[in-house]
């Protein structure tokens, strides 16, 4: 642009000369050539004026664009300064709102540390108040106990001295029996004359009771024997002593009872197995004494619906056909119900005792349904008037939960004819099976809701004591134990005769005999 101007200048200066100087007389080629220069130098001017014009409206259009993109960048620039702005004034607002809760928090932790401390004081001063307290507590604890102890010592000692005076009494009594006996059974057959104590010597249910419970009480009575011929009862032969408790399938709380008992009344004193005998005689009595119940079949509704329950092979039917044969004999008018539909031997088996002791059986074919069939002999029952209705059922184990729902299936169908029935749930148990017995009695306790016990096959275990078990851990009562096979090995449960059969006493005292 500078350069533009420059010839401007001179083109103005050549102008200003040229004028000065006289114009030449020119040509009309001359003037043509000149008036097509002028018109060139007019249209060059117009061209350069018109680029000019669109040159300055770029600059122009780009100095408006850079400034609206200025601007924009302005706004943009102060709205984030003005958020950031915000932001910091937020932040700042937020700092000093926890420097002040933090400020109120440190405070209240020094007004609880504070009353924590004075809390902690007053807490020590109460704990150690009520350790003096309790330290004289025991004190007074440990010297009435010591008092009774010494009083127990003096009562146990004359208890025992009594004792020994009534059993050696007791066994003089017996000798001086044998012997008068003896003695006019002798004099009698010197005369000729029929044995007068023929009954009396022959085996009653205390001689059948001890038989049966021989491999029980062969195995105790020995390891008695053995241990105790004349030992002092201390720790050592107390904890022999629950061993050959625990042997016998008594369990260990019955077992860990007995012992305990016989360490306050005899302990660190000498003692013979045959007191050891007999002390665990009356220990195994007062467990078994408040079970002992005779059941009464002829009281309360009639018909007096019976259920016995049990698990395979317990002996059920049998213990049932033994039951009937005693009620027949005392003139009740019985049904049995063959209710265990799934064997057919159970079937046939309490049909051969029915007819044995002459009492009918209803049953039907195997399979059939128990529950239906009972609600058959009830009505039937009350139809003809009968006075019990005995119900055999299926063997069952206690964790098949089909098989028990099926036995409180019969409970509740019995109910819908007697509200009351069924009257009793006899739970046959196997003295073979030893503790399983207990799991036994607290399943069908649940289910059935039993209300007695029989307890079977007592001959043919060395696991007597699980019985014992049984009458410490439920309070159930022990109808019938059986001895044998026939009817009348099947006898009403006596704890005495028990307890001493079952440690192998070889009689009981003359008042208990029975005669055959």
């Amino acid at each position: 642009m500078i350069l533009w101007f420059g010839k401007k200048k001179k083109k103005e200066e050549a102008l200003q000369a040229g004028a000065e100087m006289e114009a030449p007389e020119l040509t009309a080629e001359e003037l043509e050539a000149q008036k097509a220069a002028e018109e060139e130098a007019a249209r060059l001017a117009e061209e350069d004026a018109a680029r000019k014009a669109a040159e300055q409206a770029e600059i122009e259009r780009k100095v408006a664009e850079a400034n609206r993109a200025w601007e924009e960048r302005q706004k943009r620039e102060a709205a984030e300064a003005e958020a950031e702005a915000t932001r910091l004034a937020q932040q700042a607002e937020e700092r000093e709102a926890a420097r002040l809760k933090a400020a109120q928090e440190a405070e209240a932790a020094r007004l609880r540390a504070e009353a924590d401390a004075a809390a902690a004081e007053e807490a020590a001063r109460a704990q150690a108040e009520a350790e003096r307290l309790a330290a004289e507590a025991e004190a007074a604890k440990q010297a009435e106990e010591e008092r009774r102890a010494k009083e127990e010592k003096a009562k146990a000692e004359l208890a025992l001295l009594e004792q020994r005076r009534a059993d050696e009494a007791l066994r003089q009594q017996l000798a001086e029996e044998r012997a008068k006996r003896e003695a006019e059974r002798q004099a009698a057959i010197a005369r000729g004359e029929p044995d007068p104590y023929a009954e009396v010597v022959e085996p009653g249910f205390f001689s059948k009771l001890s038989t049966g419970l021989a491999k029980s009480s062969s195995k105790m009575g020995a390891s008695i024997t053995g241990l105790f011929t004349q030992r002092k009862l201390d720790d050592e032969a107390l904890e022999d002593l629950e061993d050959i408790l625990l042997t016998s399938d008594m369990g260990g709380k019955v077992s860990a009872r007995i012992v305990a008992n016989l360490a306050k009344t005899r302990m660190d004193k000498d003692v013979t197995d045959e007191e050891i005998k007999l002390a665990l005689a009356d220990e195994i009595e007062a467990i078994m004494s408040p079970r002992e119940e005779i059941v009464d079949f002829s009281e309360g509704s009639r018909p007096r619906v019976v259920l016995f329950v049990g698990v395979n092979g317990s002996g059920k039917t049998t213990t049932i056909g033994k039951i009937a044969s005693k009620l027949q004999e005392q003139g009740a008018k019985a049904l049995l119900v063959a209710g265990d539909t799934f064997r057919a031997a159970a079937i046939e088996q309490l049909t051969v005792w029915g007819e044995r002791a002459g009492i009918p059986v209803l049953a039907k074919e195997p399979g059939a349904d128990a529950a239906g069939l009972v609600y058959e002999a009830i009505e039937k029952a009350k139809a003809e008037d009968l006075d019990l209705v005995l119900v055999d059922t299926a063997g069952r184990l206690q964790n098949k939960t089909e098989l028990m729902a099926e036995l409180a299936k019969i409970v509740r169908v019995t109910r819908k004819l007697d509200p009351d029935a069924p009257h009793d749930v006899i739970l046959v148990l196997d003295a073979t099976v030893g503790q399983n017995a207990l799991s036994q009695v607290e399943a069908f306790r649940q289910t059935a809701d039993v209300s007695g016990i029989v307890m079977t096959k007592l001959d043919g275990t060395a696991k007597g004591g699980v019985l014992v078990a049984i009458a410490e851990a439920h309070a159930l009562p022990i109808h019938f134990v059986g001895v044998g096979e026939k009817a009348e090995d099947l006898q009403p449960f006596s704890a005495r005769a028990y307890a001493r059969a079952l440690v192998g006493l070889a009689e009981m005292p003359v008042e208990d005999l029975e005669p055959a």
